[in-house]
């Protein structure tokens, strides 16, 4: 799996993350699997920084998110 794709994977776990954390806290309960998610999307992040070569810009972000979608789109 190539760096650009374990950024997005990486990415969206993250995103997803928050709709449970913000969840958990307003039930009063301990947003246990949020954190965790955000972990895992954040080691896939890291990883993604550290294994592409020329690095990731912010504004290049969109452009490697619409790549790996035309990627799984046949």
């Amino acid at each position: 799996m190539d760096a650009d794709t374990v950024l997005i994977m990486g990415l969206v776990t993250v995103g997803f993350s928050i709709p449970s954390m913000v969840s958990a806290i307003s039930d009063s309960r301990a947003p246990r699997a949020a954190i965790v998610a955000i972990l895992v999307g954040g080691g896939l992040i890291f990883y993604a920084f550290k294994t592409h070569p020329d690095g990731y810009a912010l504004e290049g972000l969109p452009n490697v998110f619409f790549n790996v979608i035309a990627k799984f789109i046949p």
